[in-house]
């Protein structure tokens, strides 16, 4: 799709993400049609958990960011 898309529906947007490749590996996708309530806020110990997961790039920390899968988190924890 060149250098940009324009997002304009589900289906754009997938199709673009799905093409992404980071050192030759693509994406997995799935579209979560949940409704989330608004105003609801993590607990500390719960942003903790969230937050082990994200590894920022330290080149571009504010820009790139890498979350290790929950499945990854789990399995390792409980192989350690």
């Amino acid at each position: 799709m060149g250098g940009g898309a324009k997002l304009v529906d589900v289906e754009v947007m997938l199709s673009w993400a799905s093409s992404m490749t980071w050192k030759g590996l693509y994406p997995i996708l799935s579209l979560s049609k949940t409704v989330y309530q608004k105003g609801i806020s993590l607990t500390k110990k719960a942003m903790k958990q969230v937050e082990s997961r994200l590894q920022l790039n330290p080149l571009l920390p504010k820009w790139d960011m890498f979350i290790q899968p929950l499945e990854l988190v789990i399995s390792f924890s409980t192989i350690t």
